[in-house]
């Protein structure tokens, strides 16, 4: 099996583990544990994993002009995107908080072509505007059950802000595996986020009350820790490693498709028809963005 589809495998799983957690980490906000909280489990409980599996890669020292860009990765991947998707998370729906997460290919695409030179072509740019108004049709219409989605407007923001900060983490993290193994750059990216994530969730751990949380809630909670974030991030930097930010940005495209089977079922969300008009307008913009022009062959 060659690398290259053991990385389409690698980004398929982190597309089946985000759209499950979607669902269940909406189950345990707030009742037992509360957004910010939640973070510090979840990096916490992730760098440990790391620094434990670390040995398996080779050992290496982070050159000090590299250091800028570990710093920027933990501050895009570990700390305000996780920020600000379990506090939109906690104010929205998990159906429009995964529709809002496929506008990261769009932004991807943005980011790629500023850093990356990456040209836009006409498809592109039509991709961009259509997904935008898709965007802003769920973040301005996007409702909820107010007993799970207090503040959809809000939530459905910081989704949008979430997509933005994890594709400015695959900019970064693209350039940094250039240099370095992934184990290399994942220890200290997550011993630095812990830093930036304990100011924000501390108090909000002290405040638990441990006694009360039933054992479905740990799990739970483990669950976010182990696949979510320890899994992802393993998975997604390999995909990084052999394919293009834009091209793994895509497979979150995957992700309201199978967080909306998993949330109607569970009983999290209901469909209604602005959910299923802006995830048209989102898709097919991310289609248009993600579509490689066509090569009209020189007759002359």
């Amino acid at each position: 099996m060659s690398k290259r589809t053991l990385a389409f495998i690698a980004a398929t799983f982190v597309a089946l583990f985000y759209a499950a957690n979607f669902s269940i980490a909406k189950n345990v906000m707030p009742h037992y544990v509360q957004p910010f909280g939640f973070i510090v489990f979840r990096v916490v409980g992730a760098c440990i994993l790391f620094w434990a599996i670390s040995f398996l890669g080779p050992k290496e020292k982070i050159k000090k002009e590299h250091y800028k860009y570990v710093f920027l990765g933990a501050l895009f991947g570990m700390s305000l995107n996780m920020l600000s998707f379990f506090y939109g998370l906690n104010l929205t729906t998990p159906i429009n908080a995964a529709v809002m997460m496929v506008t990261s290919p769009m932004v991807t695409l943005i980011l790629a072509a500023l850093f990356f030179k990456e040209k836009l072509s006409v498809f592109k740019i039509l991709g961009l505007v259509v997904g935008l108004a898709g965007t802003l049709l769920m973040i301005l219409y996007g409702k909820g059950n107010l007993s799970t989605a207090p503040n959809p407007l809000v939530g459905n923001f910081f989704m949008f802000l979430n997509a933005f900060f994890f594709s400015c983490y695959l900019i970064v993290a693209k350039e940094m595996t250039k240099h370095y193994h992934p184990f290399t750059f994942i220890k200290w990216m997550y011993s630095i986020g812990i830093l930036i994530v304990l100011p924000f969730g501390l108090s909000q751990v002290t405040a638990m009350d441990f006694s009360q949380i039933p054992l479905s809630a740990y799990l739970s909670i483990a669950y976010v820790v182990v696949f979510v974030t320890f899994g992802t991030y393993l998975l997604n930097i390999f995909a990084i490693k052999i394919l293009k930010p834009t091209t793994v940005a895509v497979f979150i495209y995957f992700q309201p498709l199978l967080t909306t089977l998993i949330a109607v079922l569970g009983g999290t969300d209901n469909i209604d028809y602005i959910k299923v008009i802006a995830a048209i307008l989102i898709f097919s913009g991310v289609y248009l963005v993600s579509k490689k022009p066509k090569v009209i062959p020189n007759r002359l």
